[in-house]
Order: C-alpha cells, then sequence, then structure tokens
C-alpha cells in the first residue's frame, strides 16, 4: 500500500497548494466558532536566498527570520508564474495563468486587467462577512472595473503597478539610471530603455489619487503606517479581515528610508531588503498586539530576482541555473528556471502552526482554495483544472488528473464509510484525457484518514483531508 499513499499524497501535494501541513485545528474554548484573520504578504522580485534562514550568507532579515523561528518555513515552494501579474491573479485567484486569462504582464498603456468572471479571494471572504484590505503594489488592472475596490477589497491603498512603471521626483537606484519626471515646460530626457518618463507613478487611496509622483523614499513608511492602521480598526470592529499587502520591495528602484535599519555602509539591495524586513516587523507586531490567536499571516514572494539588475538583484540561493548561465541567459525572473519561481514562504499563526519547523513539502501557490473554504459549512470539491468553479476554458491538457475532496458532516461519513466518526473520505481518480470520447478513470481508489480529536469536518474540508494524509492511511 505504499505506493498508494504516496501516489494520492503526490495528488494532494501538488494540486492543493500550500496550507495542508500548516494548521493545528484544535480551538480551545475561547477562539471556536471565530473566523480567522488572513494577512497576506507578498515581496515583489525577492529571491530564495534572500530570506536569512534560507541562506546564511544573508544577514538582513531579522524579523521574518524570527516569524520563521516562531512558524514555518517552506523551503521547496513555488510561485505560480516567474513575472508579476500572472503570480499575483493566481495568488488571488487559485488558478493558474491558463485558466484565469492573465498570462502575461499589464502595462501601464493596458486597458484591461484581471478579467471580470474570475472570482477573488477578496470576494469570497467579502461575502462571508470580512473585511477586506489591500495595501501595496495592485498590477491586475487599473481601469474602471478593474481597479481593487470592485475586486473585492472595501479599502485599497497603493500603487496600480510596479514603481518603475511612472516616474518620480526620487527616482532612486536603477539599471539603467532613470531620470526624474520633467518639471514645468522643460522636455523630458531622453530616457533609458525601461524607463518611464511620461507618466507619474500615482499612489491611490480608494479611487482617488493622493500622490502624484510618489515620493518613493516615504512609501515604505506609508505602507506600514496604513497596515497597521487597518489591523487595529478591523479588530476594533471585531468583525474577521482580510490583508493583502504587496510590497514594492524587492523590486527595483531602491531609495534608503528611515525603515532601514542597520549598518549605513551596506549596498542598495541589502539597504532595500532591511526596509522590507522592518515593514514585515512592523506588520506582525501589530498583529501580535491585536489579534494574534485568530490571524493567520502568510509571507512570500511573486517570483523570483530580476538577475538582469546585476547587484540590484537578489539571491536564488543555491538555485543558480548553472547550464542557462553558462549558454549566457538568466536563471531567475521570466524564466522556468528554479529561480525564478522557487521563493520564500513563511507561516505564522501562534498555537495552530507549529513552531521553527521547516517543511521540504512540494507545493505550489495555491492559496486561495484554501483560505476561501475555511470558514465554508458547505461541502467543498477540489479540481485540478478549475480550483475555484468550473471553467469553461477549452484549453484541455493530454493527460489529466483531478482530485475530489468530499469533507461533510461527520454523521454522514460515518453511515456512508462505517468508520470513526471523524473520518474523511477522500477519491482521487486518474484518466487519459488524449482521447476525449472516453473520459472514464482508468485508475480510481478510495482512502479514509481519521482525524484528530477536535476538528470540525464541516468546516474544514480540504485542508483537513491532505493534514491527515501525512500522519495514518486506514
Amino acid at each position: 500500500m505504499a505506493w498508494l499513499s504516496l501516489k494520492v499524497l503526490l495528488v494532494g501535494v501538488s494540486f492543493l497548494g500550500c496550507l495542508y501541513p500548516l494548521v493545528d485545528f484544535f480551538f480551545s474554548g475561547e477562539t471556536r466558532g471565530q473566523k480567522p484573520n488572513f494577512v497576506i504578504i507578498l515581496a515583489d522580485d525577492m529571491g530564495w536566498g534572500d530570506l536569512g534562514t534560507n541562506w546564511a550568507e544573508t544577514k538582513d532579515t531579522v524579523n521574518l527570520d524570527k516569524m520563521a523561528a516562531e512558524g514555518m518555513r517552506f523551503v521547496d515552494f513555488h510561485a505560480a508564474a516567474s513575472t508579476c501579474s500572472p503570480s499575483r491573479a493566481s495568488l488571488l485567484t487559485g488558478r493558474l495563468g491558463l485558466r484565469n486569462g492573465v498570462t502575461h504582464n499589464f502595462a501601464v498603456t493596458s486597458v484591461g486587467g484581471l478579467p471580470l468572471n474570475e472570482t477573488t479571494l477578496a470576494e469570497v471572504l467579502r461575502e462571508a462577512g470580512y473585511i477586506t484590505g489591500m495595501i501595496g503594489k495592485w498590477h491586475l488592472g487599473h481601469h474602471s472595473s478593474y481597479h481593487p475596490n470592485f475586486r473585492g477589497f472595501d479599502y485599497y491603498f497603493g500603487i496600480p503597478y510596479s514603481h518603475d512603471m511612472g516616474c518620480t521626483d526620487t527616482p532612486g537606484y536603477n539599471h539603467p539610471p532613470c531620470p526624474a519626471c520633467p518639471r514645468g515646460d522643460r522636455p523630458p530626457r531622453s530616457p533609458e530603455r525601461d524607463c518611464h518618463t511620461d507618466v507619474a507613478l500615482p499612489l491611490y487611496e480608494n479611487l482617488n489619487i493622493v500622490e502624484q509622483p510618489v515620493n518613493l523614499s516615504g512609501l515604505a513608511q506609508k505602507y506600514a503606517e496604513k497596515a497597521t492602521q487597518f489591523i487595529q480598526r478591523a479588530s476594533t470592529s471585531r468583525r474577521p479581515f482580510l490583508l493583502y499587502v504587496g510590497l514594492a520591495h524587492m523590486h527595483v528602484p531602491f531609495t534608503r528610508t528611515p525603515l532601514a535599519a542597520g549598518p549605513q555602509d551596506g549596498t542598495p539591495y541589502a539597504s532595500g531588503l532591511r526596509e522590507m524586513d522592518s515593514l514585515v516587523g512592523h506588520i506582525k507586531d501589530r498583529v501580535d498586539r491585536t489579534a494574534k490567536e485568530n490571524t493567520f499571516l502568510w509571507f512570500t514572494g511573486d517570483n523570483g530576482p530580476w538577475a538582469q539588475k546585476c547587484e540590484l538583484a537578489g539571491s536564488v540561493g543555491p538555485f543558480t541555473g548553472l547550464w542557462q548561465a553558462q549558454q549566457g541567459g538568466s536563471p531567475a525572473k521570466q524564466t522556468t528556471w528554479e529561480g525564478g519561481h522557487r521563493v520564500p514562504a513563511v507561516a505564522y499563526w501562534p498555537g495552530r502552526v507549529p513552531i521553527n519547523v521547516t517543511s521540504t513539502a512540494l507545493l505550489r501557490c495555491c492559496f486561495t482554495p484554501t483560505v476561501g473554504q475555511l470558514d465554508s459549512t458547505e461541502p467543498y470539491r477540489l479540481s485540478v483544472w478549475s480550483i475555484t468553479r468550473p471553467s469553461t476554458s477549452p484549453v484541455v491538457p493530454r493527460v489529466g488528473c483531478r482530485q475530489e475532496l468530499n469533507g461533510r458532516k461527520t454523521e454522514t461519513i460515518q453511515r456512508e464509510r462505517g468508520g470513526p466518526p471523524s473520518s474523511v473520505h477522500v477519491t482521487a481518480r486518474f484518466w487519459d484525457e488524449r482521447d476525449r470520447s472516453n473520459l472514464l478513470p482508468y485508475n480510481e481508489f478510495s482512502v479514509s484518514a481519521e482525524p484528530r480529536a477536535g476538528l470540525r469536518l464541516s468546516s474544514f474540508p480540504v485542508t483537513l483531508a491532505l493534514i491527515d494524509f501525512s500522519r495514518s492511511w486506514k
């Protein structure tokens, strides 16, 4: 039966996402029945080796290293894409780019964005009574209905795309160096490739532009203040909340600000890394002071470092793609080499997430299906081709595999399976879709796992099943 256990486990690990080994669902009397809060922090262009606990050469992530020591670190976690917009679209929808329609980055001139028929995590949780907020880089469309306020977020504060996609008065460090915005009637300087001087970078608060061009030297401080204010106000309201923070770090350009504590003779990248780490520390501290026992905090990156930026790019750690590099190419961002999509990942939830644990599980960034179902009382069915809902996409892989997870009330399971009251029944089917006229499974099996006492199957069907797959089999 070892092969059977391994096959089901691999299916679950590959297609469920990142949360299955995380959470201890044995609630105390004080927190039982409360809806959990979610804080998702997404770094930009951060390399796997930029996290100190991943790579000993990195000394600039004190707060993140502490968070990893107090939670769980994932060393084989992969973003859904190696560029900004596709990765963010997958994070918020739980669907890969070929399914959600976002396969390339959106430009300043783009009139569209994340397709309007896609459901975001914020929309799912807002319908469940959550206060939803987004702070930072959006990059999923900035016109009309594609704006964050129309995609499920009650509150938005941030920039519509990357902060190198518009000119500023404080352009910072970049390759090539970009000029500041032209002033008055002076004609713009002739920019180098990749420099944007035609549109000043805007800073939004909800639907209003509150600053243009953005002062980059104060942006991190503003993000920290707005994030902590949102957490405080949401906690005071006693409503559950979702806060999604899309950091500007570690994307170029870099600028030194008061948040960047540490030696002043460091490189611009090291200074930016300390600034990002300090910002994350501010958010975590606020969570700890206001909603520590009922808030899940997740930190990860959208893709690997931008190697073309030379010393302004991060570290891929050991995933150097030696063959690719020897051919003169990049093994990082914008490629499918491991350095392009293998990213840092840390989970933190005191009393729920195990302390100081390193997971080597192979995981992909499909956060939405699990989080979106943590508070659902409906049975949840997960399909690998359509994680959030049935898809009408004509794209059909040559070889298909689908996983179905049925979480039902314990009485129903006991009656159907004749097993213990808290057992979960899971069916995995494999079939060959090269012949579309015959989609009958050619291999089918069932496994029943028995969770620990105290679990509420009707509330946690998806995460529950795969947690216990790693522990016991029947």
